[in-house]
């Protein structure tokens, strides 16, 4: 399984989850958890994916989301989970 790490924040506004589940879904990516809350207006989302179906390169699909996050006005960044991990064990 190839999991990888990604983040959604900004302000809140309607159809932030539906416009990143169905960019997932279209591309092959499951999602295996996902976290989000809503604090004075401000968006944030944290999910961890399995993209072992995508076809797609991880460098493809992280400017993807990011170009999609542009769009809807949010930032998402995305990390291999071997990274993400290696980040925040110092």
């Amino acid at each position: 399984m190839k999991r990888t790490i990604i983040t959604v924040v900004g302000k809140d506004t309607v159809g932030i989850i539906a416009k990143v589940c169905t960019f997932l879904a279209e591309n092959g990516i499951n999602i295996l958890d996902i976290s989000q809350t809503i604090v004075q207006g401000y968006f944030n989302m944290m999910m961890i994916v399995d993209t072992s179906g995508m076809k797609k390169t991880h460098g493809d699909m992280s400017e993807e989301m990011e170009a999609l996050g542009e769009e809807i006005g949010v930032v998402i960044k995305c990390q291999k989970e071997e990274i993400f991990d290696k980040m925040h064990r110092i």
